[in-house]
C-alpha cells in the first residue's frame, strides 16, 4: 500500500498584491506538487483573515474552514516579509489563531529580507517551540531584486537553497508525520499524549 501523500499547508504572509513572498511560495508549491505532495496555499491577499480577537475569532465565518485546513496539514510552510526585523502582521495574525493544531508538526520558514531575516526566522522558531512544533535546523531567506525579479526567481544559488529545503521538508516532514500519527494512536507517554482523543 502506498504511503499517504504528505500534506503541506503553505502560508503566504504578505498582503502585497505583487508580493515576492508569494512568488517564492508558489514556486515551492509547484516543486512539492511535482514530487507527490498535497499542497494547500493560504493567501491573505485573496482570503483575508480578521484580526485575532479571542472573544470572537472562533465564531468568525472563515475560521472553521481554515482550522480544518491547518488540522489536516502535516507540514506548515511559512513565508513572510521581514518588516522592521519582525514577521508580518498577517503572519502573526494567522499564528495567533492556532496552537494545538501545530503540535508535533514541522514548521518550514522562508523570509524575504535585505538583512538575512535572522530575527524573523528566530521568531517563527519561537512560535513553533511554544506550540510544541518542530522546525528545520535552518531557514531560507532571499532578497527582492536580487533573487527575485519581475515575478521570477533569477538566482541559481537561491534556487539551489530552495531545492535543498524542499527535499528536507519532504523527508523530515514525512518522518515526523508518521511518528505524530503513531503517537496520537499509541499508548506510550510523550508530549503528544495530551492530544489523543479520549476513548
Amino acid at each position: 500500500m502506498s504511503e499517504t501523500p504528505l500534506k503541506v499547508l503553505a502560508v503566504a504572509g504578505s498582503m502585497n498584491r505583487n508580493s515576492v513572498t508569494r512568488v517564492v511560495i508558489n514556486h515551492v508549491a509547484r516543486q512539492l506538487t511535482a514530487t507527490g505532495c498535497s499542497m494547500d496555499i493560504v493567501d491573505f491577499e485573496k482570503e483575508p483573515l480578521a484580526l485575532f480577537n479571542p472573544d470572537t475569532a472562533y465564531d468568525a465565518p472563515a475560521f472553521s474552514g481554515l482550522k480544518t485546513r491547518v488540522e489536516q496539514a502535516d507540514v506548515i510552510l511559512l513565508g513572510t516579509p521581514d518588516y522592521h526585523g519582525s514577521i508580518s502582521s498577517a503572519m502573526k495574525n494567522f499564528l495567533d489563531h492556532f496552537w494545538r493544531e501545530f503540535a508535533g508538526k514541522l514548521f518550514v520558514t522562508i523570509v524575504a529580507s535585505h538583512e538575512k531575516g535572522l530575527t524573523v526566522t528566530d521568531q517563527l522558531r519561537t512560535v513553533a517551540r511554544q506550540c510544541y512544533a518542530w522546525t528545520l535546523p535552518y531557514g531560507v531567506s532571499f532578497q527582492d531584486n536580487q533573487d527575485v525579479k519581475a515575478g521570477e526567481i533569477v538566482s541559481d544559488s537561491f534556487k539551489s537553497r530552495l531545492e535543498m529545503m524542499t527535499r528536507d521538508l519532504r523527508i523530515y516532514g514525512q518522518l515526523l508525520a508518521n511518528q505524530r500519527r503513531a503517537d496520537l494512536h499509541g499508548t506510550e507517554p510523550g508530549f503528544l499524549a495530551r492530544h489523543r482523543e479520549s476513548p
